[in-house]
């Protein structure tokens, strides 16, 4: 699922702010260092994976092969000012001819593929969790159903829908119940500025915080809206952000937990059939491009040209996959999304998604074996849900069906630019067993919609960075492996395994709790940040 992060962790202050949960650490006073991921800590003092160092002491003037990294996520916006002359375009493809010039199974697809669009040019946004599709399939089974009363051969499916109903159920009702502790905070936040601005007769806003300063009172009821509404003016809180949260939980009640919503009547494939490809449009930018576009930035801006910002890579194309809704991506889409990325030229793959149930494993399974077997390398966001993977699942994954791992797998944390206990991000998920390392992915500058710029956070902006930095050794070392490079990132990450840091979850403690230190080693593989510098430099050192 995309999207959870900017605006759930973007709502997070206000949950705090509503009492919702206590922060445990309030937030720094000083801001992150701009362009900071792509920074040093010897030069700069933060923790980025030092970009511009590589490039100035190592990379200059030498020579390097451009590198097709295809983004599968919600869509690019392919006319970013920042983004446009590194877009991946399908030279075999003649645009807008209707035919498919170079018998891929795709027509018209110049910049990628959009698996989640229907012939007609309709597209997906909306869509349900699939927790909520398993739910709905499997309540069909067995609600009502005792346990003694199923037969032998689908006790495995009647534990799988004990979990199932439990984490619906669940995220069903806290979703409704946040939706309502929103819409009733808008309603007293507005009704509280309404009343004072009457009150003090004022003819603006930004007038009631000085007004609110000289109020007293022994209506406690009236002392408590002073409160609310004076902390909360005072934090630079308005109606929209508010509302950006009502909006939120409206569309998980309405959509994400609706376990009745068919999205596949717009696609119109057999969701069933797992060998179908031939479905979907070449719209690759989609309703909501945000997340995807953001991430393809990280990867690789145009460097150099006094716009915007500078992405990680000097070289590459960026192939768009759209294959993430703001809801649960589909296993059967996955697969086929990183099949046709392989098939097209890809070197490497970022996916910046994840969910905790994968129905169509096997499907998805495949489409990873092929890829290793075709040397591609798969980057994948280890998630915002401040859990540890090696005790709860985080959809897709290296690990097979068959107990196998795979080798062209990197598993990715968030860190922030913040060298004491909280360099991991307090959202991030962490696994001694699951998770490679860590990168930034916390205030992380990049592109969005219409050739603007924005500040998010997520293991979703982690992973780009992750994958802009393998670009940049398959750029300049073209002989390099998928395999290699993993190895060549792992083993020159900062070292870090003994710094003493928060465990992720630190921000949304109750009150009165103390954050659990844990040493940074504990919560990867690696126990480090990427370094792109120093891959670079022993990328250099093994080539010789």
């Amino acid at each position: 699922m995309r999207n959870k992060v900017q605006k759930v962790l973007l709502g997070a202050a206000l949950l705090t702010s509503i009492g919702f949960a206590a922060n445990a650490q309030e937030a720094p006073k000083k801001e992150a260092p701009e362009n900071w991921f792509n920074l040093n800590y010897e030069n700069d003092g933060v923790y980025g994976v030092g970009t511009e160092r590589a490039y100035s002491e190592i990379l200059k003037n030498k020579k390097s092969k451009k590198v097709v990294v295809a983004v599968i996520d919600s869509g690019i916006d392919i006319d970013h000012e920042d983004l446009k002359d590194v877009i991946w375009k399908n030279e075999k493809e003649i645009a807008g001819n209707g035919k498919d010039d170079d018998n891929n199974g795709y027509i018209d697809d110049v910049n990628g593929w959009n698996f989640i669009g229907g012939a007609d040019g309709s597209m997906v946004n909306e869509e349900n969790l699939e927790v909520a599709r398993l739910y709905g399939t499997l309540s069909k089974r067995f609600e009502g159903v005792a346990e003694e009363e199923v037969a032998k051969a689908d006790k495995k499916d009647y534990q799988l829908w004990l979990e199932v109903k439990k984490s619906f159920e669940e995220g069903l009702t806290k979703a409704e119940n946040n939706y309502n502790r929103y819409a009733t905070f808008l309603h007293q936040f507005q009704r509280g500025k309404a009343l004072f601005m009457a009150y003090f007769d004022l003819e603006d806003e930004s007038e009631i915080p000085g007004a609110l300063e000289s109020l007293e009172s022994e209506d406690e009821v009236l002392l408590g809206m002073k409160e609310m509404t004076l902390g909360l003016l005072s934090q630079g809180v308005t109606d929209a952000q508010i509302q950006e949260g009502v909006e939120y939980f409206e569309g998980q009640v309405k959509y994400n937990y609706n376990h009745e919503l068919n999205t596949r009547e717009i696609v119109g494939d057999n969701i069933d059939d797992k060998s179908e490809k031939d479905y979907g449009n070449n719209k690759v930018m989609g309703p909501d491009a945000m997340h995807g576009t953001h991430v393809a930035g990280i990867i690789g801006a145009s460097r150099g040209n006094n716009i915007g910002m500078d992405g990680v890579a000097d070289n590459v194309e960026i192939m768009v996959v759209r294959t993430v809704p703001n809801g649960d991506e589909r296993d059967k889409d996955v697969a086929n999304s990183i099949i046709y990325a392989v098939d097209n030229g890809a070197r490497i793959i970022n996916m910046s998604f994840g969910k905790p149930f994968s129905p169509a494993k096997g499907a998805v399974d495949k489409a990873i074996k092929y890829a290793e077997s075709k040397g591609v390398l798969l980057v994948h966001a280890a998630g915002n849900d401040h859990k540890n993977t090696d005790v709860e699942n985080n959809f897709p994954r290296d690990k097979y069906n068959s107990g196998k791992t795979a080798k062209n797998w990197i598993e990715v944390g968030a860190s922030t630019w913040h060298t004491d206990e909280k360099l991991p991000a307090y959202f991030s998920n962490y696994a001694k067993k699951n998770v490679d390392l860590f990168a930034p992915g916390f205030d992380i500058y990049s592109t969005v919609p219409g050739s603007e710029y924005q500040n998010l956070n997520g293991t979703s902006m982690a992973c780009p960075v992750v994958a802009g930095c393998a670009a940049v050794l398959m750029s300049y070392y073209p002989e390099l492996s998928a395999t290699q490079v993993k190895k060549i990132l792992m083993k020159t990450v900062t070292p870090l395994k003994n710094k003493e840091v928060f465990l992720p979850g630190y921000n949304s403690l109750e009150e009165g709790q103390d954050p659990e230190k844990v040493k940074f080693g504990s919560l990867s593989i690696s126990g480090g940040v990427v370094n792109l510098y120093e891959a670079v430099k022993y990328a250099e050192k093994i080539s010789k």
